[in-house]
């Protein structure tokens, strides 16, 4: 008599519902989360962003920035849109959200079944037994946990979708930043310059008095330090103008012959007048990337709690279920069936470990996150008061300086010349009006400087982006203007 055993294991609904699961388009995209990242960016600075994955879109995005440099004096606004397209920083962090997305998805994507099979016979000589086995596991914990690990992914992926956001308009503020620091060395050398060939002319007067003992030699050294002092200050100028179109230049993510791009040789005037931005304080909380980054850390932290309460006594649940059939050949040739249910279901036993330090660590990080929401609301109202205050501030310093001091040391210089030319005052005396006159403008150039840079700092503080916080749409873009370098 031979007997032939053919388990046939069979998944009971839960099981079959594991495999019923979509996958969401949203994250199995291509360009996941990236149409949030160009939404935001527009609407924070009023440019454009994309993300390349291919060698062509790769090239097309180089077209569009050698179309910006080549031929042209590049202003703030071309800086900050060259960075966008061409840094590999910010590429790689759009690369993070496609990592994160791809996460989700995973969880969205129910877990596959292990299969194990079996087969088992007699002896050689005799096939008198013969038996064929088959099991399906599933895991019951990835069916009941799908929904809050999702949700916990979901949160994770949007908080990377902001993580890139503030990333674009960090490098967006610091191209700005940058940008303005690079033009003011270069104005620096320029005023340098004429006060340098103002000096020259003031050294080789007081040698040539000198040699006529007109001047003696305290005057001498002192015209003659002024200017050696003065040609130190100029190479220190032009070595930090150098520099800062050098870490400009690794911002926009040039090479080769694209470093060659030219920058003004001066900042724009200032604007006529500046206005007040409404609800300030609204807008930063409203707008803020690095606090709405904070909210969306306490989100993933609250649903990583549920998680975790969900499975704190189990953590591993598996079923294994099925129905054994086996067959009886009698001698007169009749087969008989008997069926044999089978269930197993196994899990560990919360002896030792009770999950309540998992739990305890899940409610601080909760607490953490909260804390964290809460003092960056507070910082954020801060930081966009005081931006707010430096923005104005420096404007009216900066009409000062164009306003009041410069024309003042322009009136001293031209009443000087005339004085020199009705033999009033010497040549001398001339050239220190001069010189005061250019270190006046020096001075309001710097204060035209600063004033830029608020302007840079005010629009982080109301987005995100920042030193302190991030960078602002009300305030006035900066064009650039005049020769470049």
């Amino acid at each position: 008599m031979h007997y032939f055993k053919y388990p046939m294991l069979f998944a009971g609904p839960l099981f079959l519902s594991a495999c019923a699961g979509t996958v969401l388009e949203n994250y199995s995209n291509n360009q996941a989360g990236f149409d949030v990242i160009a939404t935001e960016t527009s609407k924070a600075i009023g440019k454009t962003t994309s993300f390349a994955q291919t060698q062509g879109e790769t090239r097309a995005l180089q077209t569009k920035v050698r179309k910006l440099l080549r031929g042209k004096v590049l202003n703030a606004d071309n800086a900050v849109q060259v960075a966008l397209f061409n840094n590999k920083g910010l590429q790689a962090s759009y690369a993070n959200v496609g990592l994160s997305a791809a996460d989700a998805w995973q969880e969205a994507t129910p877990e596959n079944p292990i299969v194990s099979i079996g087969v088992f016979g007699g002896g050689a000589a005799e096939l008198t037994y013969l038996a064929i086995e088959g099991l399906f596991r599933a895991n019951i914990l990835d069916v009941t946990t799908r929904k809050k690990r999702l949700g916990v992914a979901d949160a994770a992926f949007r908080k990377a979708q902001q993580s890139a956001i503030n990333d674009t308009l960090s490098l967006a503020y610091n191209t700005r930043v940058s940008w303005i620091n690079s033009v003011a060395a270069y104005e620096a050398v320029h005023y340098l310059t004429h006060a340098k060939q103002t000096s020259d002319a003031g050294s080789e007067l007081a040698l040539k008095l000198g040699e006529t003992g007109a001047l003696n030699k305290a005057g001498q050294a002192r015209e003659q330090a002024f200017n050696a002092e003065l040609a130190g200050q100029l190479a220190q100028a032009r070595l930090n103008a150098a520099r800062a179109k050098e870490e400009l230049t690794r911002l926009l993510g040039l090479w080769g012959e694209d470093t060659q791009f030219s920058i003004p040789n001066k900042l724009p005037v200032l604007p006529s007048s500046i206005k007040k931005i409404k609800d300030i304080e609204v807008k930063a909380l409203n707008n803020r990337v690095d606090l709405r980054l904070a909210q969306l850390q306490l989100q993933v932290q609250a649903a990583a709690f549920g998680l975790t309460n969900q499975t704190r006594l189990v953590s591993d649940l598996e079923l294994v279920a099925g129905v054994d059939m086996e067959r009886e050949v009698g001698s007169n040739g009749d087969i008989e069936k008997v069926y044999k249910r089978k269930v197993e279901l196994e899990f560990a036993i919360p002896i030792f470990d009770s999950g309540n330090a998992r739990m305890r660590k899940a409610e601080l990080s909760y607490l953490q996150a909260a804390n964290i929401v809460a003092e960056k609301a507070v910082n954020a109202r801060s930081e966009v008061r005081e931006a707010e205050m430096s923005y104005f501030a420096s404007y009216q310093i900066a009409k000062h300086y164009r306003d009041v001091v410069v024309p003042l040391r322009t009136t001293v210089e031209e009443e000087g010349l005339l004085s020199y030319n009705g033999m009033i005052t010497n040549t001398f005396e001339l050239l220190t009006d001069v010189r005061e006159k250019l270190a006046a403008q020096q001075e309001a150039a710097n204060a035209k400087r600063d004033f830029y840079l608020a302007q840079a700092e005010l629009t982080a503080a109301i987005y995100g982006g920042g030193a302190g916080g991030a960078s602002a749409g009300e305030a006035p873009a900066i064009a650039g203007g005049g020769a470049g370098h």
